[in-house]
């Protein structure tokens, strides 16, 4: 029997206003629904934000370890759920087990990490110029945060943006995104169970479309924070700001990898294979650009083109690369490859929906390798949030790099070299957010900021370490003469 869940509003599991649901289906098998959520309405988020609003002053003051205690048996409680979480996860978003797996875990090491920096939260002392001054900064919540977030990483982009929120004192409405809101509704499960104050988190489910604009533009929100694609992380962005509230938002990608003339070329197809195809290519960090010196540019796409060839396709709790999660991403990623041949790039490998009895109606598609790829195809511009992956061959390291920062977006970059030099060169001047020596463009550690450069973030705050908590406080600088 399908099970129903609810939201969590004000400390309690309740159903949407309007009563209405929607389905959410495995994308292995489309036909099997995982579960029913609530396809909340504008009430719903009403609701939500006004029981957030209410307990702000209470979990501002609480002392910030108290606080800290409670996320990390939050932290405790998902960690004793791990497995189920991970089974929902391959189901709902059409993980493998392993990636699936870490990505919770990643969740829970979230909580772990900022229940920790409770003890170090609260400002900072200084030296004043007169005698009898004492001058220091008190750092202090923003108040209530909307969050909205996307589908490809469903618990571990809610817990990086929830957990430093929580644990600076602020208050949050989650709106997570439809087509795998379960795991996000555990974390709120998690820190229920830790006996969070009423009202300090909430989750509503349903359309973005028709719960952003309300959430995003309430008055009593007081900080807005995006993942999602770039076009509508720039209306989030613009409605945000224009309503005077601090914004977020990280976007779009087209991850280059730099092969260079000196690189171990079983190495590079190694990096970059596992960035262009783990997760089934549906990262934001995803490498989709290859960009290989002439010298090694042959042997290069023979040897990516095994390890795509290589690739077990089926059911996550079993093969090597799952479904897309939708039928609409398949889809988007298949008339990519109708794209890329009409502009006369060179199918190497892939293009298709692979055939087996094993893979049923479930929306799969092959690892894709396209090569003789232009800086003016559309596939070497565009986000293609799929396993597929475009060569481009250049004739030296300056021609790489320029190669590489043709682009709008500017996430994750990474090179394979063993020159220090180009290494040294490539991390300085490449126009991304992220850059990597000798490793794929995937995988980021939680501890130090993540951000994009120019259509892939807003430039406003970064995420992660330090720097979420940077964006969820205010500093007040206070003069104490007694």
């Amino acid at each position: 029997m399908t099970s129903t869940q609810q939201n969590y509003v004000n400390g309690e599991w309740s159903d949407s206003e309007n009563g209405e649901t929607f389905e959410c289906t495995d994308p292995a098998a489309p036909d099997e629904v995982v579960a029913e959520y609530q396809r909340s309405t504008a009430a719903d988020v009403e609701s939500a934000v006004e029981a957030a609003a209410d307990a702000s002053e209470e979990w501002a003051t609480m002392p910030a370890p108290q606080r800290g205690a409670i996320l990390r048996e939050a932290a405790a409680n998902l960690a004793e759920r791990k497995e189920e979480l991970t089974q929902l996860l391959v189901r709902e978003e059409g993980k493998t087990s392993g990636e699936a797996g870490g990505e919770v875990q990643r969740a829970i090491d979230i909580f772990y990490y900022y229940a920790e920096k409770t003890r170090d939260l609260g400002g900072s002392r200084k030296s004043a110029s007169s005698a009898g001054t004492d001058l220091y900064t008190v750092d202090q919540p923003v108040g209530v945060a909307g969050l909205i977030t996307p589908w490809n990483y469903p618990i571990a982009i809610p817990a990086w943006k929830m957990a430093p929120a929580l644990a600076t004192g602020n208050t949050v409405v989650l709106k997570p995104a439809e087509l795998a809101p379960g795991t996000a509704l555990a974390l709120a499960g998690a820190l229920d169970e830790a006996d969070i104050p009423d009202g300090v988190v909430n989750v509503v489910t349903g359309k973005g479309s028709e719960l952003g604009p309300p959430l995003i533009e309430h008055e009593e929100v007081d900080a807005v924070s995006f993942t999602g694609s770039t076009e509508v992380g720039q209306q989030v962005y613009q409605s945000a700001t224009d309503a005077g509230k601090r914004a977020q938002c990280e976007m779009g990608g087209k991850n280059p990898t730099v092969v260079g003339e000196s690189a171990d070329v079983e190495q590079a197809a190694d990096i970059v294979a596992n960035g262009a195809f783990g997760v089934t290519g549906q990262a934001c960090t995803a490498c989709s650009r290859a960009i290989v010196h002439e010298s090694v540019h042959d042997e290069f796409v023979d040897a990516l083109v095994a390890r795509a060839e290589d690739i077990d396709i089926g059911p996550g709790d079993e093969y090597d690369m799952g479904p897309q999660v939708s039928e609409s991403e398949l889809e988007g990623t298949l008339d990519y490859v109708d794209v890329a041949e009409q502009e006369g790039a060179t199918l190497e490998t892939g293009g298709g929906q692979p055939e087996g009895e094993h893979l049923g109606d479930g929306y799969y598609v092959e690892p894709t390798v396209f090569s003789g790829v232009e800086r003016d195809f559309r596939i070497f511009q565009e986000e293609v949030f799929g396993p597929l992956v475009s060569v481009t061959e250049v004739a030296d390291f300056e021609e790489a790099l320029e190669t590489a920062n043709d682009s709008q977006y500017g996430l994750s970059a990474s090179i394979v070299t063993n020159d220090h030099e180009e290494a040294e060169r490539f991390v300085h001047e490449v126009e991304s957010g992220v850059a990597k020596v000798n490793a794929k463009t995937t995988g980021l550690e939680l501890h130090v900021p993540f951000g994009g450069f120019k259509q892939s973030s807003t430039e406003t705050w970064r995420e992660q370490g330090d720097a979420g908590i940077d964006f969820y406080t205010i500093q007040r600088t206070v003069y104490d003469e007694f």
